[in-house]
């Protein structure tokens, strides 16, 4: 029996709740990860788990074994990367991003991360929910917005300013709106993913900020999808300046409410408090805050030299 090996399977069957999900990050089948959790056990002498159709939980010795496990892997990693090739940024790196940031900002710095460690694997999850780094297997995620879970660690990379923009045919039988409370009587697209849903902030000219709940005939939960509707006439919307680039510049967009900008987003890359960061972890972070760095899109330099 490999115990080391059957440690890492049982604390990620403890994290994720699932047998199969754990075969599946680890590229085995069910019954061999059962095995292994009753190979501990029976090494041990002691039920680590108590198993029902519903749920997997820890017994009383599991949860304190589950503990020591995480501090074993952990030490275990450490060790490995302050000597040889384990200083090297090497292996499979799971990174969680919105799709659409993950479309237009992430995807053209990949080529060169890539050439730069060509011992990484990549693998790039994009997905607009809100992901478990627990559950999912997640090295680090890109959010957008405020982090405020005290189980996360993050670095600020960057910034969405944002932009309220409609297509110019969306106003050939109407007026733009002029102020916020106009947008009452216009058809506004909703992404379902911000915090605030249909309450758009808005900061006033004068200093503050200011309100409006707006009401369309589409939601989406989708940026990428919200794009799109724009371009196509459906409404107005609120959105990254990333969202659309040099399309901003385009005769086919127009950028209102110029005089009250929406309020502004950090961007963070985040990872697990209390596990040992890796340096494929650290790499890719250096790596993107430099890139990003010199983005006009989301740079905070670009930010604070046009303030």
């Amino acid at each position: 029996m490999d115990r080391l090996d059957c440690i890492q399977s049982f604390v990620r069957v403890v994290e994720t709740g699932s047998f199969s999900a754990v075969a599946r990050e680890r590229d085995t089948t069910q019954p061999t990860i059962s095995k292994q959790i009753a190979a501990l056990e029976d090494y041990l002498d002691v039920q680590l788990l108590t198993r029902s159709t519903r749920k997997l939980q820890l017994t009383q010795e599991g949860e304190r074994f589950f503990q020591h496990c995480q501090e074993v892997l952990d030490a275990t990693a450490a060790a490995e990367a302050s000597v040889g090739q384990r200083q090297k940024p090497v292996g499979t790196l799971r990174v969680s991003c919105p799709v659409a940031f993950g479309q237009y900002q992430v995807m053209p710095c990949v080529q060169g991360f890539l050439e730069r460690y060509p011992d990484i694997r990549l693998d790039l999850i994009l997905s607009d929910r809100f992901v478990d780094l627990v559950e999912d297997g997640i090295d680090l995620a890109i959010r957008i917005g405020q982090v405020s879970d005290p189980s996360l660690i993050f670095h600020r990379i960057g910034i969405t300013r944002r932009v309220t923009v409609a297509a110019t045919s969306y106003f050939r039988d109407r007026p733009e709106p002029q102020t916020p409370e106009a947008l009452v009587d216009h058809n506004c697209i909703v992404y379902t993913r911000l915090a605030t849903g249909n309450e758009w902030h808005f900061q006033q000219p004068t200093g503050g900020t200011t309100q409006v709940i707006v009401k369309g005939n589409l939601q989406t939960d989708n940026s990428a999808a919200i794009r799109q509707a724009v371009l196509s006439g459906v409404g107005i919307a609120v959105c990254p300046v990333w969202l659309f680039g040099e399309l901003l510049t385009a005769n086919c967009l127009s950028v209102i409410l110029k005089d009250y900008q929406p309020t502004p987003l950090p961007i963070h890359a985040v990872y697990r408090r209390g596990r040992f960061v890796s340096a494929k972890v650290r790499c890719f972070i250096d790596y993107l805050t430099h890139e990003f760095k010199f983005n006009p899109w989301i740079s905070d330099d670009a930010v604070k030299q046009s303030a």
